[in-house]
């Protein structure tokens, strides 16, 4: 049983190396029969794929695209070579591709042997990428942090917040969340007994403690990061409601950087911070629609005086 399983392993190899093989070819490369080849194709089909067989000049066996994306089958080259373009691709920009990219290196990393594993890691160390993000994350850091989000494992850190303070943290990871410039990851502070939104650009000595934890009743992840974002870190935090449609005003701000809630059906009403009550008001004159400030007292003061700083402006010769 085992040598047949490795023959079809080896078989399955042969089909991804090439679009097109005849049954003979086949046959000489594993050293059996073409009845054996036939045989084995079969036990491919079973296992989920769509090995296609066309007959005359030309013909043969092929893989085809199949309605699943059965596993893939891949030599210690060609698994060095996609662990480190999706540990690229994890680390860039490109909207929707970096979580996905990050889960699929998961996998891979997984089941990679150590060996490959420090080849990956030494080409990783040898390049210098050029890229617009003001707040790389180590790719190790991702790894760790995947892996604890995915099998319930507890990690400790040491985080620097926004005002510089250090602090090591004890932490039940949830999930990632990435706003394409930057990585979140939401996770149960054991310490401080409340959920919290943690930037991985601001995290060291991630390592994973061995233990697993029990899962807990967790906030929607996206919706807390952009809370976080939008607002807790900020001295101000301003309601703001736009007399035009979610969609219109939504075209003007980052995802990131506000949140937006339908308020009737030609109005929406926008939650932002700043430090600023002033700097935010000029966001909202760009969005170039009618508002009015809700809350707080601070940002409606700063737009009265605003308002008549121009209006003086504006009446000078």
């Amino acid at each position: 049983m085992a040598e047949t399983t490795s023959r079809v392993l080896q078989l399955l190899g042969l089909l991804q190396s090439r679009r097109v093989w005849s049954g003979e070819e086949l046959a000489e490369r594993l050293g059996v029969t073409t009845r054996s080849v036939r045989r084995d194709i079969e036990r491919l089909r079973e296992l989920g794929y769509p090995v296609l067989a066309s007959k005359g000049h030309g013909g043969g066996y092929q893989l085809g695209a199949g309605a699943a994306l059965p596993p893939l089958l891949l030599d210690p080259d060609e698994a060095v070579a996609m662990a480190v373009c999706l540990r690229l691709a994890a680390g860039g920009s490109v909207a929707g591709v970096g979580e996905s990219a990050l889960r699929a290196l998961s996998k891979l990393d997984q089941v990679m042997p150590s060996r490959l594993r420090s080849q990956v890691a030494a080409v990783h160390d040898a390049t210098v990428t050029l890229t617009s993000s003001d707040s790389p994350v180590e790719p190790d850091v991702l790894m760790t942090l995947a892996r604890a989000c995915r099998d319930r494992e507890r990690v400790s850190a040491s985080y620097v917040d926004r005002a510089g303070t250090a602090s090591q943290r004890r932490l039940e990871p949830y999930q990632l969340v990435t706003t394409g410039r930057r990585w979140y990851l939401l996770a149960y502070d054991r310490d401080r007994g409340d959920w919290r939104s943690l930037r991985l650009d601001r995290m060291r000595d991630v390592a994973a403690q061995g233990s697993t934890f029990a899962s807990r009743d967790a906030p929607d992840a996206a919706a807390y990061v952009r809370r976080s974002i939008s607002a807790s870190p900020y001295r101000y935090v301003a309601r703001v409601r736009f007399f035009a449609p979610e969609h219109v005003v939504a075209q003007h701000f980052s995802p990131a950087s506000v949140s937006i809630e339908p308020d009737g059906p030609g109005a929406c009403i926008v939650t932002a911070g700043a430090d600023d009550p002033e700097m935010m008001l000029f966001y909202f004159v760009k969005v170039g629609c009618e508002f009015e400030v809700i809350e707080p007292a601070e940002v409606a003061e700063a737009a009265v005086s605003v308002a008549e700083r121009l209006r003086r402006a504006a009446n000078r010769p």
